[in-house]
């Protein structure tokens, strides 16, 4: 044998044995062979390594000061937790007697100093091949009673809530094909009455009956991939599906791994999602409610900011301007106090639904076009993809759709009827620059057209800042 040969299965050695020599011997050998090894120099140190870490394997000399190999074999036997490891003795006692009594004392072999390392090889692989078939016959009985018992347990509990539950409840049974294994369909093993009544049959017509496939071809027959996957992969699916069905439209069903088959519960919710639906018509509502101006019904300030904060991010990637005009209402604070709080609030309503239309009518092609209530007598424009001109050119119409208004002001310094100041403002926004410039750049156009008379637009180009 080629002591520098790989073997497949390796394991870990407790090599016990009062001569360090020895110790480094035997060691040397095993882990060049690929075993993992730990050496003890007396038994009680043997006794206390094991517990700390089991070995697969223990080689133990017998001759040994304080404990010999026998007591420290049968204090091993003597251990509930420690018992199923295999002793070999390894010694150079070579009399029948000593032999029978290594035995007697837990033993499952016996190796005669000096040794050859094959021969301990040998005796070490056939000890760790017998461990692992009885672990895994072991696992596999576990599986098995564990397996069973699920399947008893489940079919029980099924038993006993099948008939008097609201829920509709089913056991499948997997149909395999003979040749290859494949799931092909399931067999109805159990069904209530609620599931009978969803498959508009008697409960006598579904048990033992080939039915879930066809079933689901008129619903959704991708879903029979997934009920395969709960049985071969133990996945468990749980889903909403419309199946109209009387007066009910809408189920949920949980279906999880039952032996080779899956058992299922199935609810109606149809109700559930009719409080959904109209849940989130509610609070769709609600998101508009909370985007609009009250008075003006047009977008408000927080509609404003969000929409700009989108806006620039989306521009600033494909890099196509944005303009922004923002207007206020010459003299409105005389207005409020010569016409009083009503009609100025009528004022505003009829300035901002006169802007309103005139953008959305400008071009239906452009819905990210934004109107809003910016504060008080205040108003923004949004115009994306709107370069400076584009954005002059809006301010124009809107100071003419104003005029046209022509709601009467005789408390204004500017006209008799009331009118607006705009600053337009306008660049391709970037990723390194926050929004506020151009809100500062429109503010200060605004300014500048106040400062020269009001009644008029002034224009600044950010770009050039």
């Amino acid at each position: 044998m080629n002591l520098d040969s790989q073997l497949e299965n390796k394991g870990t050695i407790l090599l016990v044995d009062d001569i360090p020599e020895n110790l480094q011997l035997l060691s040397d050998l095993l882990v060049r062979l690929g075993y993992n090894v730990r050496s003890v120099t007396s038994g009680r140190m043997a006794l206390k390594t094991v517990k700390v870490k089991c070995p697969d394997v223990i080689l133990l000399d017998i001759k040994m000061p304080e404990m010999d190999g026998y007591q420290v074999c049968q204090a091993l036997k003597a251990d509930e937790d420690l018992q199923h490891i295999p002793v070999i003795f390894i010694s150079a006692l070579d009399d029948v007697f000593d032999k029978v009594k290594a035995f007697e004392s837990g033993g499952i072999d016996y190796i005669t100093k000096p040794f050859q390392i094959e021969e301990v090889v040998a005796r070490l692989e056939n000890q760790l091949i017998i461990q692992r078939q009885q672990r895994l016959l072991k696992q596999e009985v576990n599986n098995r009673r564990e397996a069973e018992e699920i399947l008893y347990h489940s079919r029980a509990l099924l038993a006993s809530v099948l008939n008097s539950s609201l829920d509709g409840i089913a056991a499948m049974q997997a149909v395999r094909n003979p040749t290859t294994g494949n799931i092909e369909d399931f067999r109805c093993l159990v069904v209530n009455p609620v599931i009978a009544k969803v498959f508009e049959r008697s409960r006598e017509d579904l048990i033992g009956k080939l039915v879930l496939k066809r079933f689901l071809s008129h619903i959704e027959p991708e879903l029979f991939g997934h009920f395969v996957n709960i049985v071969e992969k133990s996945e468990t699916l749980e889903r909403d599906f419309y199946y109209p069905s009387g007066e009910s439209f809408w189920f949920h069903f949980v279906a999880v791994k039952l032996g080779d088959g899956f058992a299922i519960t199935i609810r109606d919710i149809t109700r559930r999602k009719q409080i959904e639906l109209a849940l989130q018509q509610a609070n769709q509502q609600l998101e508009l409610l909370a985007n609009l101006d009250a008075l003006t019904q047009v977008a408000n300030r927080r509609c404003f900011n969000n929409r700009l904060l989108q806006e620039w991010e989306e521009l600033a990637k494909e890099q196509y301007p944005l303009s922004l005009i923002i207007f206020d209402i010459d003299a409105f604070k005389s207005y409020n106090d010569y016409y009083g709080h009503l009609a100025g609030d009528d004022c505003l309503l009829q300035i901002a639904q006169a802007v309103y239309s005139l953008i959305r009518h400008l071009d239906v092609n452009r819905p990210a076009d934004l109107v809003a209530r910016y504060g008080g007598e205040e108003f923004a424009v949004l115009l994306p993809n709107t370069d400076l001109k584009g954005g002059a050119k809006v301010a124009e119409r809107i100071q003419e759709a104003i005029h046209d208004l022509a709601i009467p002001h005789i408390k204004s310094h500017v006209k008799d009827i009331v009118t607006v100041s705009l600053g337009v403002a306008a660049l391709i926004p970037s990723l390194e620059v926050k929004p506020d410039i151009l809100i500062a750049s429109a503010d200060k156009a605004l300014y500048e057209a106040k400062q020269q008379g009001r009644d008029q637009y002034c224009i600044n180009d950010c770009q050039k800042l």
